[in-house]
Parts: structure tokens; C-alpha cells; sequence
């Protein structure tokens, strides 16, 4: 039985990766120990891995991540409040599927879209 999925992200600088995810987002650290070229993040019921990518392009990058909430519209605010970017194409709206999504990029790329369904 399947129970919970950690995406793994790459990453090409951990104290940016850390510091957005950290102090941007407000998730926190997880897991025991430090490890070298690897990061590890939750907040609520969410863990984000990240590997070391030093080479990685940023403007090639494709990872993704959909997050689901069940409160968009403060956490969105929130996100204004602290000052973080939202997507140019993802500022929060309801899509023609009924969901409630905005997004945003992390330092490398990495799309993190939230969204909650129009019933919650």
C-alpha cells in the first residue's frame, strides 16, 4: 500500500535552495542529519528532497511538483505578503477543470504548482 511520495528535485546551490524553501515558503528542515549535496524540507504534510545538479541549466529545467491545499487563497496571500514571485502564467485562478491553482519557480526552475479542488 502506497502512503506518501517525497518528489526529489535537482538543485544547484543548497544554501539558495534552503534559504528560499526555508525563509521564502517556511517549510523546514527534516530528516537527522546534514547531508552533503542533498537537502531534505516539509512543511504540513509536504517533504521536498533535492539532489546536488552544480551543471544543471536552469532554463532547461523540467522538474514539477502539483502541492494540494485546502486553503489556496491564504496561503497565496501569504506568499504576496512575504514578497515571493508568482509565475508570470500562474498568478491564482480557477482553471476549466474546476481547480483553484496558482504557481511559482524556485531558484532553479522548479515549478511548484498549489492547487485545491472547487468543492474544498
Amino acid at each position: 500500500m502506497l502512503t506518501t511520495i517525497h518528489p526529489k528535485l535537482p538543485m544547484r546551490d543548497k544554501a539558495a535552495t534552503k534559504d528560499y524553501y526555508i525563509n521564502k515558503l517556511g517549510f523546514r528542515n527534516c530528516g537527522s542529519a546534514d547531508y552533503d549535496g542533498y537537502l531534505m524540507v516539509e512543511k504540513d504534510n509536504i517533504e521536498l528532497h533535492f539532489f546536488e545538479f552544480a551543471a544543471l541549466d536552469p532554463t532547461e529545467n523540467y522538474g514539477q511538483v502539483y502541492i494540494r491545499t485546502n486553503d489556496i487563497e491564504d496561503l497565496y496571500q501569504s506568499l504576496l505578503d512575504h514578497e515571493v514571485a508568482i509565475h508570470p502564467n500562474g498568478p491564482l485562478q480557477t482553471k476549466p477543470w474546476g481547480q483553484k491553482e496558482f504557481s511559482l519557480l524556485d531558484p532553479d526552475n522548479n515549478l511548484l504548482t498549489f492547487g485545491q479542488s472547487g468543492a474544498e
